[in-house]
């Protein structure tokens, strides 16, 4: 690896050109399309639809605004723009506002240059010293993101009306590199103003004097729909320095929500036990998600996140978990009858759209049982259940339970015509618990059909003809 130079001196030497920080990242983005490589990693769903916008708000020069609810990976997106920028760039050492050390901006710095010349030191800033983020709350102050005089060096002896009096803030602190500020409309409109300026025309005023701050800054900002708008709380001008406005969105296809579930969810090492989650256990999660961004009793105004599956998907795991470890069973499979735990990680995530005519539990239970019916209908046709439906009718019946053990289920199962081949269907063969779980998703789904009847006791159910 080449030696870094540690002068101004040493930089010019070897021919260094600075770039714009938005030059970069086009420069960067051009490579990276050149070499087809992948922007974002990890990103499922956008490769259609965000991805290529954010593509041309880059090659553009444009500052960026994602629109969208809660959950849409807006944050993730604004954060892994810092794969665009160069590994690393030099700044005159010590500069609070990584002043270029050919053009430097602030006082300090300009009288370093001209009094030391080539000599000057300078540091290497790293891609992730090069972005700073800042979630917008009422309380924000112009002092937190442009600066504020600074008591202290006034009474050192510097003028009131001296640069060199400002303490910077997050802003200039972020200079030559990205600054993402989410949930912007929640700024206090003077605050939102001040951002304007820096946006547009580099002139602020701090107590009362200008400060002349050339800033070189790539914005990304985030809001919901509802807030970015002239009725909102976002003022006009500002929305009109967003050369690019990203509208995000929920995965439209069952099968991103699945494998953005999967990809997201916390996993634990277990060395002696083994989790398998049954693909239609999958789909019931991500199903019962896709239904609430329909459900007209729940709030589409603040949205359904994909946390909802992936908070879903790891509480289902855990229920089944807990079965395994107080049965002594090797294999963890969830069942329907651990798809109650999902009430505690779906109500906190969802805002129902009245208050008081029914609880959230009931709400959830709903969208459940519409999720099982909907897999259940697509994996089956009625017509397969004669036999096992004729079985029930002569007076057959099978009890279910989350703390059944699942060589009770297939001592049951075995007995009943036409089980047999419906769990086969499912892939269940040969593991007890895989078994158990497919019987109860049979079981629910024929009576979720009205093709059997179910008791429901304080432990088990019982499903009869």
């Amino acid at each position: 690896m080449t030696t870094r130079p540690t002068t101004i001196g040493g930089l010019r030497e070897i021919g260094y050109r600075p770039h714009s920080v938005k030059e970069e990242l086009r420069g960067n983005l051009i490579t990276a399309i050149r070499d087809r490589r992948e922007l974002f990693p990890g990103i499922v769903g956008y490769e259609q639809s965000v991805v290529p916008q954010i593509e041309n708000a880059v090659l553009s020069g444009q500052d960026v605004i994602f629109l969208g609810e809660r959950g849409q990976a807006k944050t993730r997106i604004a954060r892994m723009l810092t794969s665009l920028l160069d590994a690393a760039v030099p700044a005159i050492a010590g500069c609070e506002v990584n002043d270029d050390p050919f053009t430097p901006i602030c006082a300090a710095c300009r009288w370093r240059v001209a009094n030391d010349g080539d000599d000057v030191e300078i540091a290497w800033l790293e891609r992730d010293q090069r972005f700073s983020e800042k979630l917008a709350t009422p309380d924000i102050t112009i002092a937190d993101l442009i600066g504020e005089v600074d008591p202290i060096k006034v009474a050192e002896g510097r003028y009131l009306s001296d640069e060199l009096t400002i303490h910077y803030g997050l802003l200039p602190r972020t200079n030559r590199g990205i600054f993402a500020i989410n949930e912007l409309p929640d700024l206090a409109e003077r605050v939102q103003v001040g951002l304007l300026n820096i946006m547009e025309e580099r002139d602020v005023q701090i107590r009362g004097y200008k400060v002349r701050l050339p800033l070189d800054l790539f914005v990304v900002a985030s809001a919901n729909p509802e807030d970015y708008t002239n009725r909102g709380r976002i003022i006009t001008p500002l929305k009109d320095r967003f050369g690019s406005q990203i509208r995000t969105h929920y995965p439209k296809e069952l099968a991103i929500e699945l494998s953005i579930m999967e990809q997201e969810r916390t996993k634990f090492a277990s060395e002696d036990l083994t989790v398998v989650v049954p693909a239609y256990m999958k789909e019931i999660l991500g199903e019962i998600t896709q239904l609430a961004r329909r459900s007209p009793e729940i709030s589409q105004r603040s949205g359904v996140s994909v946390r909802v599956s992936i908070a879903n998907y790891e509480n289902l795991v855990s229920s089944a978990l807990k079965r395994a470890l107080r049965l002594g069973e090797t294999q963890v499979v969830p069942r329907l009858s651990d798809l109650p735990s999902v009430v505690a990680s779906t109500s906190g995530k969802i805002e129902l759209e009245t208050v008081g005519e029914t609880s959230e539990e009931r709400v959830i239970e709903r969208l459940v049982q519409r999720a099982v019916l909907g897999v259940f209908n697509r994996t089956f046709s009625l017509a397969e259940f004669e036999t096992l439906l004729a079985a029930f009718q002569k007076g057959a019946t099978m009890s279910v339970s989350a703390e059944l053990p699942s060589k009770e289920y297939v001592a049951q199962a075995l007995q009943i015509p036409g089980m047999k081949g419906a769990v086969a269907k499912l892939g269940a063969q040969g593991s007890p618990a895989a078994i158990a779980a497919a019987v109860e998703f049979v079981l629910e789904g024929l009576h979720l059909n009205r093709k059997l009847n179910k008791e429901k006791g304080e432990s088990r159910s019982t499903f009869r003809g």
